[in-house]
């Protein structure tokens, strides 16, 4: 698609609404404000894939390799077709496309930060005069781009915190690298699209290694430098289906889970969806009946249910009938056949040869409800791995942390102007920045200063990721990562203490 069209229709005439004599915009793009009670912390994700998918490609391969003629006749006639014919001067577009890059400097926050309200994540401005009008015209698709990756990685690191807490709890001050795959991403068919579903699926991935989105791999490969035959980008494992189930048939259910275990999964991980009839049936029937096939293989069987209300399947139901299965919840009933061992911190834990995931309807909340449930009951959070769905990373809009893009800065005639909004019928959260920019970490915080000089605003944190069409300081997975983890491991101190 040409990238000229991918504005919202007002932006179009902009260039001409500014003050004559324009000669620069200078914008950011700034997480506003937490809707979320519970979290005021952001991770910033999706920079780089922006710059490479649409700076870079579609601006090169949208409008500047294509002829001149072309891009001007497919823009005057969407701007006359729906504006109104010659509304919108071409001129401009036509100068653009004979410079041959895009003029602009976009500013970035190394990616995998934390940032809290009101810091800016991006800058934008043009580098030379005549294309003042670049940076806002950007806005509509910067902001509809930037907003979903940031707030995916934001939800999985909340995940992985909670992990983080439980395991440190119930199994180990140190040896908790199971974590990495107890959050585990089942979001792909509920996603508005392969770019949602992408772009989240790789936010995900910045906590977790568990992940059955296989096109998130091929994202982090293209867009920040990993390679799956040096690293572990993400992963899975075997696993059935409800057709799968039903094609065995009812009556014949526990031979088909003997078939999957035996004979095609012998060895390894395999995930067996659990509750296409009756799930206790499965739980204390056919468990207790391949109890010696099981603890015979050289790997995990998982049990998986996928209806019902999940906190009360794994830790149990108080308002059923005591002794009941239903009563004493999934975990309790496979440690009463298979047993386990005991953690460092005193806590059961199930033989290795079992396990059970669980991935519909969970939520930050239900994940603390189960994983508290069973340490109520004596169990490690290790016993469960959670499978995190569109319900979770489809149900944010870009108002979750009040993500805009918005002019602080700009030129006229050879004068500065710092300018900003301050609507009086809000209650804050609009009011911007004003002037230059700059970002900086104080005593382990990110603290913003505006009003900059051209001086200070070189210096702190925010780096040229692009410059006049070409990407700069690249970063990789792994670097992001590792700036994830170390939050990580900062948070747990202060939690500690």
């Amino acid at each position: 698609m040409n990238p000229l069209m991918l504005i919202d229709f007002y932006k179009a005439d902009h260039r001409r609404q500014y003050p004559e004599g324009t000669e620069m915009v200078y914008s950011n793009f700034t997480p506003r404000k937490s809707r979320l009670a519970e979290n005021d912390k952001l991770v910033f994700f999706g920079l780089q894939y922006f710059v490479k998918e649409y700076l870079v490609k579609q601006w090169n391969e949208g409008f500047f390799e294509m002829p001149k003629e072309k891009v001007m006749a497919d823009y005057k006639r969407r701007m006359d077709n729906a504006l109104g014919k010659d509304s919108i001067p071409i001129e401009h577009i036509a100068e653009l496309h004979d410079l041959g890059y895009l003029p602009l400097v976009v500013k970035g926050l190394p990616e995998g930060t934390i940032v809290t309200p009101k810091i800016p994540v991006v800058t934008v401005y043009n580098t030379q005069p005549k294309f003042f009008w670049l940076t806002n015209y950007l806005e509509s698709l910067m902001s509809a781009i930037l907003w979903k990756p940031a707030t995916s990685a934001t939800t999985a690191f909340q995940y992985r915190k909670t992990f983080n807490e439980y395991a440190r709890k119930t199994v180990s001050d140190t040896d908790i690298d199971f974590v990495y795959w107890q959050g585990h991403d089942f979001s792909f068919r509920g996603m508005s699209g392969i770019e949602d579903a992408c772009i989240s699926a790789a936010g995900h991935l910045l906590s977790f290694y568990g992940t059955d989105t296989v096109p998130a791999i091929d994202f982090h490969e293209l867009y920040y430098n990993a390679d799956s035959d040096k690293e572990l980008i993400g992963g899975s494992v075997p696993a059935t289906e409800h057709s799968v189930m039903c094609m065995g048939t009812k009556d014949d259910e526990i031979a088909t889970f003997e078939r999957l275990i035996v004979e095609l999964y012998p060895a390894g991980i395999v995930s067996i969806v659990s509750d296409t009839w009756d799930f206790w049936k499965v739980i204390t029937e056919f468990l207790p009946e391949l109890k010696s096939k099981i603890l015979a293989r050289n790997g995990k069987v998982v049990i998986r249910p996928d209806s019902g209300d999940p906190v009360k399947i794994i830790i149990g139901d108080k308002d059923a009938a005591p002794g009941s299965p239903e009563y004493k919840g999934a975990i309790e009933c496979m440690w009463e056949v298979f047993g386990g061992t005991t953690t460092e911190k005193g806590y059961k834990l199930l033989d290795s040869h079992i396990g059970l995931i669980y991935g519909d309807s969970i939520t930050l909340q239900r994940q603390k409800e189960i994983l508290n449930g069973l340490k109520e009951k004596g169990f490690a959070s290790f016993n469960v791995v959670l499978g995190i769905g569109s319900y979770t990373y489809e149900y944010v809009t870009r108002d979750t942390y009040g993500f805009a893009m918005k002019a602080t800065y700009g030129e006229v005639n050879g004068e500065a102007r710092n300018i900003f909004k301050d609507p009086k019928t809000d209650d804050g959260t609009k009011k911007s920045a004003k002037g230059l920019l700059a970002v900086h970490e104080v005593n382990g915080e990110l603290k913003l200063k505006d009003e900059c000089s051209w001086e200070e605003e070189k210096k702190g944190l925010l780096k040229v990721v692009f410059e006049n069409g070409k990407i700069m300081n690249e970063q990789s997975l792994a670097e992001i990562r590792s700036r994830i983890n170390k939050q990580l491991e900062i948070e747990a101190l202060v939690l500690n203490d």
